[in-house]
């Protein structure tokens, strides 16, 4: 099943059964995806799994974000409403891995490209990436490879 489909399924799921909070983060992320899907001129055929994934990962970032932000001024209220939406819109992503795992990619990577130094970042990063997809957090991986070519 579609990933849009699962989310339509779960947003009336939410709403049938009583679950408020559920239900409007849900339709917060239908309409980023309408949202996506009118910018790519994309409405009829809709969007594939992978770009819903990595919107899905930008919301979930952009929660994260705002919560810490709400930590630093003092609105923890706020900051747990922020992550419980995170927490929600986690489940449609897919199981991350594990640093030692992005760390063991990363190696073979740089191996297999045979490049060294910081000039090298963008296109280890890349590789990385397009490998992992959106099972591994960019800033981890980034990171990893900062650390790994340094």
């Amino acid at each position: 099943m579609a990933l849009k489909d699962q989310v339509n399924i779960d947003l009336k799921a939410a709403l049938l059964g009583g679950d408020r909070f559920r239900g409007e983060v849900l339709r917060g992320l239908k309409a980023t995806i309408l949202d996506e899907e009118v910018k790519q001129n994309k409405r009829d055929e809709g969007l594939d799994d992978t770009v819903i994934e990595q919107l899905i990962a930008r919301e979930v970032k952009k929660r994260h974000e705002s919560a810490t932000i709400y930590e630093g001024a003092d609105r923890p209220e706020l900051a747990d409403n922020e992550r419980a939406e995170a927490a929600i819109l986690v489940t449609y992503l897919p199981a991350q891995i594990s640093e030692e795992d992005i760390s063991a990619v990363v190696t073979r990577i740089i191996g297999g490209l045979g490049v060294s130094g910081p000039a090298a970042l963008g296109q280890v990063i890349g590789a990385v990436k397009k490998e992992l997809g959106n099972a591994a957090d960019g800033a981890t991986i980034a990171r990893l490879v900062k650390t790994a070519l340094q």
